[in-house]
């Protein structure tokens, strides 16, 4: 029966995989905290938001809507990585259609497998965090993570229709993440770094997709996240100023790699090949794109101001920005930012609700 099962997930991938699990060895510390006093408001406040603000997947979002194979996320063409490029202006309208498909397959599965490299990370949190406030708020955030696997895993089955493995650089990226013993590591890379990528690529797609399903799921997503983030925060603005600069140093020296990574390397590479395209051609194209290059500075909207109010800030970091284009975001509001991720998902929520009383009242005038 094993076997059977992972060659029928085998199926679901547009590249071949050789294997369908991944074994990371991990040193942790568990740590148990008898200290049961309320000693941070605004952490378990957070907690008590993450209980309220648990939701059903199966019932929250309308899975029957269907989607346009042709135009998934309802964008403009401009919006595709390579267009304007030879390889884009070579291609027929069915061949520009299937770029669309797997470009969107390819993100949405880096969505899923960063999501559940998340939901391991905030397991991973309960058992090695000190400190049992955050505990609390860390066990929500594993259910979070885990319906956020299941709407991504089942829009890429049901609606997509075939998935792709996990970016190996960002693959290599969760593995330093997760590998690593100190329990700040865990909060600087998932919570900050990636889910904070992840944060700006969702809004992406929920201010800018025409996809009522699509739109609706990373509205949700980031309801969730901009909490996860702001656990990240709050944990590690009281924790790094106790660090001697060596060890902040190092701290910020891994953030600059894995910014870089996240900048350079992160290209989909994996969907030309796919399509038997010129990978290096399209990927040096969407490097010098200024299209590209705008959406791919916005995916930094939320770290670089996360870094700077936890207090990893210092000159080598701010030169790394400012070469990457990104240190203008320093000041931005992440409450404000946080409470718009808020904001959007209940719009999302009474915008369905009419439609869903316009149809009951159009089924009994009908009637």
């Amino acid at each position: 029966m094993h076997e059977m099962e992972a060659s029928l997930s085998r199926r679901l991938y547009a590249l071949p995989v050789d294997q369908t699990g991944w074994h990371i060895k991990a040193g942790n510390t568990t740590v148990f905290d008898w200290d049961y006093d309320d000693s941070r408001d605004k952490l378990l406040s957070l907690y008590e938001k993450g209980k309220q603000r648990q939701w059903n997947a199966a019932e929250r979002l309308d899975w029957t809507i269907e989607i346009d194979h042709d135009d998934p996320m309802g964008i403009p063409e401009e919006s595709v990585a390579i267009y304007g490029s030879r390889t884009w202006q070579a291609l027929n309208s069915r061949e520009k259609a299937n770029v669309r498909l797997h470009m969107n397959s390819w993100q949405f599965s880096q969505f899923l497998h960063g999501e559940q490299g998340a939901l391991i990370c905030s397991a991973k949190i309960v058992q090695t965090v000190p400190d049992i406030d955050s505990k609390f708020y860390a066990a929500t955030q594993v259910v979070d993570e885990a319906r956020h696997v299941e709407v991504y895993s089942r829009y890429l089955r049901e609606k997509i229709g075939f998935a792709y493995p996990i970016n190996p650089h960002f693959k290599s990226l969760l593995n330093d993440i997760i590998s690593d013993s100190r329990w700040d590591m865990t909060y600087l890379g998932m919570q900050v770094l990636i889910e904070g990528l992840a944060l700006a690529a969702f809004g992406q797609i929920r201010d800018y997709s025409k996809e009522p399903l699509a739109q609706a799921l990373n509205a949700y997503v980031m309801q969730d996240e901009a909490r996860h983030v702001a656990f990240g925060r709050l944990a590690l603005r009281d924790y790094y100023p106790e660090l001697t600069q060596a060890e902040r140093d190092e701290r910020e020296e891994f953030c600059i790699e894995a910014c870089h990574m996240l900048q350079q390397r992160f290209v989909g590479e994996e969907v030309w090949t796919a399509l038997d395209l010129d990978a290096a051609e399209c990927v040096a194209f969407m490097r010098e794109s200024e299209h590209y290059q705008y959406f791919r500075s916005k995916l930094f909207s939320r770290i670089v101001p996360t870094l700077k109010d936890i207090g990893l800030f210092g000159p080598k970091l701010q030169r790394a920005f400012r070469d990457m284009g990104v240190l203008s975001y320093q000041d931005a509001d992440l409450d404000r930012l946080m409470a718009e991720d808020e904001t959007v998902a209940d719009e999302v929520d009474r915008l369905r609700r009419e439609q869903v009383a316009q149809a009951i009242r159009f089924g009994a005038d009908s009637s």
